[in-house]
């Protein structure tokens, strides 16, 4: 969605500026076929500067140099112009295709092969404009924010809009807490909940993001570990950490489809799930009227100016204990503020633990460090990391991971590869809608590097696509 609307705001004046320095080269050559002297500069001191340029410009030997770049410049347009504009015309016909479909709406592959359209995203939308009250709020991550508006007409917490950080936070520190704690939070915001499930880049996937942004203001989410490593996913397994399995989010992703995972249903009660289920939508119990009454009356608002759009809002006093807790994010993000000692270490941590440092090397200590005692090497056996049956059970369909691996790969580019895999190792299992992965693709790249990384990592080689066909098949 961000991609399309660059191209639209840069797209014009791209082409306008680019047509400006083509059209005056070609001005340019052509006025070097008939050329005509120049009128001449003023008698002034500026003149003379002018005059003696204009001299060395209009002498034999440049108009002959002048004369040659421009028939060189004519050949390279006549020879190379044409490969040149049909690749530009293919690419920005594929980058239009790819833009203009529906972005809401795509194709899927079942595992008998049949392929369908998924419209799970819009028939949940529809579902809430038609089936919850008008004054309805919603609680979804912010991505979600303008569909929900837009097509479901309600009210939603967040959009694309929301350019407060601390707010983005505390709503990623309500889906990343504890059931109880998530529901004594969101019962003074919202009357549901809707999260994206399903697989590919849903919600749960997305829940380790959450967690950062939730512990860069309130600081006891993820204590000691800016990056919230703990919040994830095993990166041998590929289960979800302690945690993660507490989380909001895992309990709603997760209920009734895993063994032994139920959401409390004084809590949340689920009340919609689509077709394919990629959206679940949950109602909040036990919401408290009085602070849904007090957000509501426009005397608790903000506003820069009577009637104004901008309004920055305040939360009902229910939540003042959760809000005291916040931290200033221009702390950690504005380089105009100056920063106390806390924030520059979080930020050190962060950015070095980003960068692959182990907590052991990034954070500060004024005790010496003892060596660590050597440990033996463990024997590894040639086993994947994933069981046949879990990489079975991923859903062929193309989504926005699927699309940069197969980019990645198809650079052959390992160095991005190897660090993007490392994030969220269970991204080895990307199935796309043809029922092929990241190891068909580096087979077909005849990449040895990422096949072997590929294999490292836990990829099997023993699996088919939606043709019967295994990776050293193609």
């Amino acid at each position: 969605m961000q991609m399309a609307r660059l191209i639209i705001i840069a797209g014009p004046v791209a082409s306008a500026l680019s047509g400006m320095a083509i059209g005056m080269a070609t001005d340019w050559a052509l006025s070097q076929l008939w050329w005509r002297s120049p009128p001449s500069p003023p008698y002034t001191d500026h003149g003379k500067v002018r005059r003696y340029a204009t001299a060395l410009y209009d002498c034999a030997p440049m108009r002959i140099v002048r004369l040659v770049a421009a028939a060189v410049m004519f050949m390279v347009a006549v020879q190379k112009g044409p490969k040149y504009w049909k690749e530009f015309n293919d690419h920005a016909q594929l980058v239009a295709r790819s833009t203009s479909n529906p972005q809401i709406m795509f194709k899927g592959t079942l595992r008998d092969g049949r392929e369908v359209m998924v419209d799970d995203y819009r028939d949940a939308y529809f579902w809430l404009r038609d089936n919850t009250p008008e004054d309805s709020r919603v609680m979804a991550w912010w991505d979600y924010g303008y569909q929900i508006t837009g097509i479901g007409n309600r009210t939603t917490i967040a959009d694309g809009n929301t350019w407060n950080h601390e707010h983005i936070a505390t709503l990623g520190h309500a889906l990343t807490s504890p059931v109880k704690d998530a529901h004594r939070i969101i019962r003074h915001l919202a009357d549901y909940v809707l999260v994206w499930a399903g697989g590919g880049g849903d919600d749960l996937a997305k829940s380790p993001h959450l967690a950062r942004i939730s512990n860069s203001v309130y600081e006891g989410k993820c204590p000691g570990d800016p990056t919230c490593r703990h919040f994830g996913f095993d990166s041998r397994s590929g289960a979800a950490t302690p945690s993660m399995q507490a989380s909001l989010l895992f309990n709603l992703h997760q209920h009734n489809q895993r063994q032994g995972v139920s959401v409390d249903s004084n809590r949340f009660q689920e009340v919609y799930m689509s077709k394919y289920g990629k959206v679940r939508i949950f109602k909040v119990m036990s919401v408290s009227e009085k602070s849904k009454k007090w957000v509501a009356n426009p005397a608790n608002r903000n506003c820069d100016a009577p009637g104004s759009w901008y309004c920055t809002g305040n939360y009902p006093p229910a939540l003042d204990w959760l809000i005291s807790q916040r931290k200033n994010f221009a702390q950690l993000e504005d380089f105009n503020v100056k920063k106390d000692k806390k924030s520059e270490e979080y930020t050190k941590q962060y950015l070095s633990r980003m960068a692959g440092e182990s907590p052991t090397e990034s954070a500060e200590s004024s005790a010496p460090k003892q060596p660590a005692p050597k440990k033996e090497k463990e024997v590894k056996k040639d086993k994947p990391a994933f069981t046949k049956k879990a990489a079975e059970r991923v859903e062929w369909t193309n989504t926005e991971d699927s699309t940069q691996m197969w980019q990645l790969i198809n650079d052959g580019n390992i160095k991005e590869l190897q660090p993007w895999l490392d994030e969220k190792p269970e991204r080895a299992l990307l199935r796309s809608e043809d029922g092929r992965g990241p190891m068909w693709w580096a087979h077909e790249k005849k990449d040895k590097d990422i096949i072997a990384l590929l294999k490292k990592v836990g990829v099997r080689s023993d699996l088919k696509d939606a043709k019967g066909k295994t990776p050293k098949d193609v």
